[in-house]
């Protein structure tokens, strides 16, 4: 299968509606990572059907899961979630925070190139950020252990807002050593479309469920 056969077969799974448009960018946005990919190293995986499960399929997966507001990915890396998430969600804001000078650069080229005006880079450590900006929806992937995740992240969320960790395998130890007020209210396992391994969002909350 080509790319864009296995992307739109993922996206029919996941059950996306993407017009013609967002499906491109979708894949301009792995052509831009491979050509930067040969001098700057932001991913491993080189085969680029491979990389629509792995990244991109994998990115979307937690729309079943994240409400459609205003969005915050920590610890972004090459822009995953959060680029992804933009160009599926047009409508949503998301900004990434990425410490990684090279990376960051390389966002920041993603979203001009694709003309992503909904999204925004902040070269930076989250828990270095300073801003007086406050999101209902915070979500990272493969960033840290859950206790790390609230204690880095948790300063930025908004009242009543969520924090959404995307992991592998779900280790009930990660979240017992949560500090307070922080609980785990939701583990949803996920799909992701010919990727062979699990995939769990786990969803953080101040308080009771």
């Amino acid at each position: 299968m080509t790319p864009e056969q296995v992307l739109g077969a993922g996206l029919d799974e996941l059950v996306l509606d993407l017009p013609a448009r967002g499906q491109h960018q979708l894949l301009e946005y792995l052509r831009l990572m491979d050509q930067w990919n040969r001098v700057y190293n932001l991913s491993a995986v080189r085969s680029e059907v491979d990389a629509v499960s792995i990244h991109l399929l994998d990115s979307l997966a937690i729309t079943s899961v994240l409400p459609e507001t205003s969005t915050l990915d920590v610890g972004s890396g090459a822009g995953l979630p959060g680029v992804p998430l933009a160009i599926a969600r047009p409508q949503v804001r998301v900004t990434m925070v990425e410490s990684n000078g090279k990376k960051a650069a390389f966002i920041r080229h993603a979203i001009s190139r694709l003309g992503l005006d909904n999204a925004e880079v902040i070269e930076d450590r989250v828990e270095q950020w300073q801003t007086d900006r406050r999101f209902p929806a915070i979500v990272s992937r493969a960033f840290a252990e859950l206790a790390a995740f609230v204690r880095l992240a948790g300063r930025l969320l908004a009242p009543e807002g969520r924090l959404y960790a995307m992991k592998g395998r779900f280790g009930h130890a990660e979240a017992a050593a949560l500090p307070p007020p922080w609980t785990v209210l939701e583990v949803r396992q996920i799909h992701v479309p010919r990727l062979d391994a699990e995939r769990h969002v786990v969803v953080i909350g101040a308080g009771t469920a």
